[in-house]
């Protein structure tokens, strides 16, 4: 059984700086049961809020990824950050890796903004697939494995080629997802285009949103090995060893959102691949990590989730159960309501049950 209903509401407040910021809320996850990690899909920066009480998070605490990755347009450019990973003391975080389509504005002519329809563009920045070492809540280049001395943790990023990176390089000639990329096709047009990453053990689980072929979403499966300080490269597995692995999955037409880990389990917030209103719901993929490759998966539907008229569309959860204490989600929203704008700097997001 599901419903549409949430449990509780917590307030997220941040800096009068971050204030328009508030509104484009797109990764999300919950580390060492105090500090809640948050990403824009309008930024090149990570942020951080402490508990203060089960309905409170704030203490903001702004991290420039540029001081950590180097990226490959100035840090003015976003990332487009779309998802948040935690594992063996490192912060994982992915960009959309997307084309994006310049939409009409208020202030020009319809000449331009039809011009503006016509063109395509990509962002060197949207194609950054990183990790930083977190320990104790603080982000480091490079620091000491707090319990194995003799390791050093360093933050690193997927090796960028032709303007993107080397997972893309992999994909172009892929036949269910080279078409899209190849043909620039935007990420909210049903193109390529990541909103969600897990990881377990050592693999890399990505979500896409888009494109989705005939009602079917897909996972893609990686593992990343470091190729030489701050670069990371593919590691050759799956069947023809191209370094991926896809995994299809019903989620009733929808594109996936966020990816959340849950034991063994995957936890998919799924919505619209295009720029619509439309259902939201949250699936468990049960055994999803251990899930052979180039299957049809099925997961169940276990939460809907409530959305609005060009507003609150849910774009980032976090598992919320040692706040609440017991098994809940906490998501946040893009283009949140009206009314969960409190004041200069807060915005309100919601806890939902979790069966």
């Amino acid at each position: 059984m599901y419903n549409s209903y949430s449990i509780a509401q917590v307030f997220l407040t941040f800096t009068k700086s971050f204030q328009k910021h508030r509104k484009d809320l797109s990764a999300l996850l919950l580390t060492s049961h105090k500090y809640l990690w948050l990403g824009s899909d309008e930024t090149s920066t990570i942020e951080r809020l402490s508990l203060i009480d089960p309905n409170n998070f704030a203490d903001h605490q702004h991290f420039r990824v540029a001081e950590f990755i180097s990226l490959p347009a100035p840090e003015t450019d976003e990332i487009d950050i779309e998802g948040f990973a935690y594992a063996d003391y490192y912060l994982w975080f992915v960009g959309s890796h997307s084309y994006k389509r310049k939409k009409p504005k208020s202030n020009k002519t319809d000449v331009k903004n039809i011009q503006r329809l016509a063109t395509v563009i990509t962002e060197p920045n949207r194609y950054i697939l990183g990790r930083i070492p977190l320990i104790e809540g603080n982000l480091f280049s490079s620091c000491l494995h707090p319990h194995n001395p003799d390791v050093q943790l360093t933050a690193a990023k997927l090796e960028l080629a032709n303007q993107s990176n080397l997972l893309m390089t992999a994909l172009v000639d892929d036949p269910h997802l080279g078409w899209a990329i190849k043909a620039a096709i935007p990420g909210k047009d049903n193109g390529f285009d990541i909103e969600g990453i897990s990881i377990y053990q050592n693999r890399i689980f990505l979500g896409l949103r888009g494109p989705v072929l005939r009602g079917w979403a897909v996972i893609l499966e990686i593992e990343l090995i470091d190729s030489s300080p701050g670069l990371m490269t593919l590691q050759p597995i799956g069947e023809e060893k191209k370094g991926y692995k896809k995994h299809f999955l019903w989620l009733n037409g929808l594109g996936i959102r966020d990816l959340l880990l849950d034991g063994e389990d995957l936890l998919i917030l799924a919505g619209p691949t295009m720029d619509l209103d439309g259902p939201v719901q949250v699936y468990r993929w049960k055994n999803g990590v251990n899930s052979a490759e180039n299957l049809l998966s099925y997961p169940e539907l276990v939460q809907d989730i409530p959305y609005g008229n060009r507003e609150d569309h849910a774009e980032g959860m976090t598992l919320f159960n040692d706040v609440v204490g017991k098994p809940s989600l906490l998501v946040v929203y893009d283009s949140p309501a009206k009314n969960r704008l409190v004041g200069d700097s807060t915005v309100i997001a919601d806890v939902f049950n979790l069966s």
